[in-house]
Order: structure tokens, then sequence, then C-alpha cells
């Protein structure tokens, strides 16, 4: 684990090329450390949006938040992955994922199979194993909260984000950083630990809500590990407080929230909390 701080954006809407990348130059210029691709992207292959980005910027690092594994086969991955890793001087970091529960229908239109959980889980760890066969290869990235997610991110991931329910509070997150503590074992000190908020700020949102069940005020007020506040120095605290409590010290949010999310990571550096401080 590092006690240094990574900052990244998460991106799921794309209306044409120029409007991806020219987001992708602002996320660099905004000093994020990582811009990540959902899958899909508003309809389109991240991988394809993934290498325009790599083009127009020089220094962040670029991933998928994450990949739907059930999406793809491991051999066609596996290509895909290493040249985004390779062409990009290693810039890539492949996050990957057992899928939402509703994304079948997706996964239909590929006309791939989409397993129940358990399968998605098993069928996971065979392309990760494919993946690891190579000694040169980006770094993997397991989005997991669930015990059998948990087991299989604390064996092979080298960054794991907890993917915990909108609502979490501080005190039902540590259960669950407990747990994969663990099951990991003496590979902890090798994982860096992340979360991926839903939220900055204090202002109200229909989509948040819709998503979560609660509005963002409310997540706040509550104290739910999915939503920060917009002031940096409050949101400087929190963070330092699960970096110490935890080990986590990479933070993604939707690329909506960009703006306060850059005031609070320029802040935390400015700081010297960036450097553990």
């Amino acid at each position: 684990m590092t006690s240094h701080f990574r900052f990244g954006l998460v991106a799921g809407y794309s209306p044409d090329l120029a409007a991806w990348t020219a987001q992708a130059r602002r996320v660099e210029d905004l000093g994020f450390d990582t811009l990540l691709a959902t899958d899909p992207v508003a309809g389109a292959d991240p991988f394809v949006l993934l290498g325009a980005a790599a083009a127009v910027t020089g220094r962040i690092t670029l991933g998928t938040y994450v990949l739907a594994d059930p999406f793809r086969d491991a051999r066609a991955l596996d290509w895909q992955a290493q040249t985004l890793h390779r062409q990009t001087g290693g810039r890539f970091e492949l996050g990957l994922g057992a899928g939402r529960p509703d994304a079948g229908a997706h996964a239909a239109t590929l006309g791939r199979a989409f397993p129940s959980p358990g399968e998605r889980v098993t069928r996971m760890a065979e392309t990760i194993a494919h993946l690891k066969r190579s000694i040169d290869r980006p770094r993997l990235l397991l989005s997991a909260s669930g015990p059998k997610m948990l087991a299989l991110a604390a064996q092979e991931a080298d960054i794991v984000t907890f993917s915990w329910h909108p609502a979490t509070t501080e005190d039902q997150a540590q259960s669950i950083v407990d747990r994969f503590r663990g099951l990991a074992g003496p590979r902890l000190p090798e994982i860096e630990l992340g979360v991926n908020l839903i939220a900055v700020g204090e202002e109200p949102s229909p989509q948040v809500a819709r998503f979560a069940g609660r509005d963002v005020p409310e997540l706040l007020a509550a104290g739910a590990v999915t939503v920060l506040p917009s002031d940096p120095g409050r949101a400087r605290e929190k963070l330092r407080r699960w970096r110490d409590r935890w080990g986590i010290s990479y933070v993604t949010v939707n690329s909506g929230y960009a703006e306060p999310f850059a005031a609070i990571a320029d802040h935390i550096r400015a700081s010297g909390a960036f450097a553990g401080g």
C-alpha cells in the first residue's frame, strides 16, 4: 500500500471524438492522475476511446472502470490491454469487473452469454490467469465488495477499489476493509486501495438520488463513505482519516465533479498530505 494519494475521474459520456479528446486534455490540465472509461462509454467501446485519449495526452494514466468481463473473450481482451499498455509506455491500467446485474442486455448485443454471479467470478479468475501470463502487463484493478470478489481481489489485484453500497458508513466500511485485509495477508503491502465516490459537494443531484435512494446532502449528513464535502479542508481530513484508518489512497469520482474534486486534490498536495503528511 502507498501513503501517496492518487486522484482520478471516471468518464461515461462521449458524444463524439472531439468532445472526448477535449475532456482528456482537460483532465490532464486539471492535474488528475488518471482518466478512467466506463464499459461501455454511452454505448461506445472504451478501448477505442482510451486510444484516442492517449494520443492527446502525455502524462496521465488511462484505464477502465471497469470492464465487464462477460462482454469479452479473454484472448482478445489480453491483446487490447497489452496494446494500450505498450503503445502508451505503461500509461494504462486495466480495471476489470464481473459486470452489473443489468448488463445482460448489452452482453446479448455482443453475442455473449451473461452467466450467473457465481459463474462470473469463476470466469473472471480464468481471464485474470490468462492476462497474468505476460510478465510485462498493465496493473490490474478489481472492484470488489462481496465475499467472492474480495477473495479474488486479495489474491490477484494490484489495485482494489471498494464498491460498497452508496449509503455505507465508516463503521460499516470497516468490516469490509477488515475482511479484505485478512484475505490479503502478506500481499496487503503490495496492493493499492481505492474508493470510487459518487459525488462531491452539498448540492442535490437527481441522478445520485435515483441511483442511491438518497440525495447527496442526506448521504453527507449520514457520514457515507461515497461522498466528500466540497470544502477542501474538510474533504482533506476525511480522506486522510480513510488513509490512516484503512490505507485508502486512490480516489476517483464521476467526471461531472471534475472542478470541485480538482480543488480538493490541489489542496491535499499543497498541504503535504500527498506525501503522507
